[in-house]
């Protein structure tokens, strides 16, 4: 069975930083392109970040440039999200999602059921 898991989410200051993992099981990753999105309460989902499938192009909302960096470990079948300077409008459920195709900006085959972030003093 493929599935998505996350982890490394939880509770920061403002200013902290913290590391989200997407492991994959049941499929290689690396021929996917990956995707962190988030959701608050009441808001829309939005699109943090995406790697393409081979870790070359990556692309981040407005909102995340110069704090998030995006990466991947195939040898471990894991995308990571690293964010720096987290500000209280971070405050999301962050899912990871796989598209089976090389480039960012399709549709997902497969989603993750999300890490809980919040940024609070």
């Amino acid at each position: 069975q493929s599935q998505l898991k996350e982890s490394g989410g939880g509770l920061v200051q403002p200013g902290g930083s913290l590391r989200l993992s997407c492991a994959a099981s049941g499929i290689t990753l690396q021929y996917y392109a990956t995707t962190w999105f988030r959701q608050a309460p009441g808001e829309e989902r939005e699109r943090v970040s995406c790697i393409s499938s081979s870790g070359v192009i990556t692309n981040y909302a407005d909102s995340t440039k110069g704090r998030f960096i995006i990466s991947r470990d195939n040898a471990k079948n894991t995308v990571y999200l690293q964010m720096n300077s987290l500000k209280p409008e971070d405050t999301a459920h962050y899912h990871c999602a796989a598209s089976m195709v090389a480039a960012c900006g399709y549709a997902p085959d497969f989603w993750g059921q999300g890490t809980q972030v919040t940024v609070s003093s």
